[in-house]
């Protein structure tokens, strides 16, 4: 699994920082692509990665201001555009499939494959067996959510010395221990997956939140997240601006990754009064709190790496 940052700002644009969208790639079998986000120009953002338009299969979006909006027609334009045909599933608050229905209906966009929606409300909002979403509303302007993205627990590696006491022949067998499953050996012997695999291997969390300043939502799907993507709108010392605003400061965010005992915390929506130069400046005032914390900027890769 890896996070992409297509936009890193908040509000609005600038030299240094699009605004916010991210793309997180999702392992085998399905080798998906998620979208979190899409302001403004993120398709943009995108044509300076090797993420395919046509990979995009589910778009999720965490509130309505247009800085996490306004790019989502053009690049649902765009993925027909390309030779998409397969379905986009678009999550997000109440209103936007009315928003963008509109947008699509007046300029007379031809879309060539189908859009779901999903009205986003708290509790588990996607699930395939692989991967589980469940949303938490978070403390914005307006109704804004969060998403956990929680990966299934996998079976631990076969034992080589294990299956070969056991007398399992290579070949087909190996995939159906591996896949879980028991199996009957020609002389009548049982084997069983568990007895010739590894220690399960944890699933991966990632947590990616809009939008919000600190509250109890953000903390409970940051729970142990392997990956924790923040916001940190302002630096330390702004916590009465921020609260005004709805949003959170570098000290903040650290706080919460600390209590939610996660294990790495991304920051991003930065205001567009903080150049890139003053990253490190923001990482240091998270890093008195959890050290673990890194300040994103567009084009920022993070590998979520399992716990094995």
């Amino acid at each position: 699994m890896e996070l992409t940052f297509l936009g890193t700002g908040a509000g609005r644009p600038s030299r240094q920082r699009n605004v916010t969208s991210a793309a997180l790639r999702l392992p085998s079998p399905s080798n998906s692509v998620w979208l979190f986000d899409a302001g403004e120009g993120t398709q943009h953002k995108l044509l300076e990665t090797s993420i395919k338009l046509n990979r995009i299969d589910r778009i999720f979006i965490t509130h309505m201001h247009g800085d996490h909006t306004f790019g989502l027609a053009g690049l649902l334009s765009t993925r027909a555009y390309d030779g998409g045909v397969d379905p986009v599933t678009v999550y997000g608050p109440k209103g936007l499939r009315e928003m963008l229905q509109s947008m699509l209906d007046w300029s007379g966009t031809r879309i060539t494959y189908d859009i779901h929606y999903v009205e986003v409300e708290e509790g588990i909002i996607y699930d395939d067996g692989q991967f589980s979403v469940e949303a938490a509303a978070l403390e914005h302007r307006v109704p804004c959510f969060g998403y956990r993205i929680v990966e299934r627990d996998r079976l631990g590696r076969l034992d080589a010395a294990k299956l070969k006491e056991a007398g399992v022949p290579a070949g087909p067998l190996y995939g159906r221990l591996k896949a879980g499953d028991d199996i009957v050996l020609d002389d009548g012997l049982i084997v069983c997956s568990a007895d010739v695999t590894g220690p399960c291997i944890p699933g991966r969390v990632v947590t990616i939140l809009g939008d919000t300043k600190p509250c109890s939502g953000a903390l409970r799907l940051a729970r142990g997240a392997d990956l924790l993507v923040h916001e940190a709108t302002f630096e330390a010392g702004l916590e009465e601006k921020a609260e005004a605003y709805g949003h959170a400061t570098t000290v903040q965010a650290a706080e919460i990754a600390r209590e939610a005992g996660a294990h790495k915390l991304v920051m991003t929506h930065f205001s567009s009064r903080y150049d890139l130069d003053e990253a490190a400046r923001l990482e240091e005032e998270a890093r008195t709190r959890f050290p673990a914390s890194f300040a994103a900027y567009d084009g920022a890769q993070f590998s979520v790496e399992c716990r094995c």
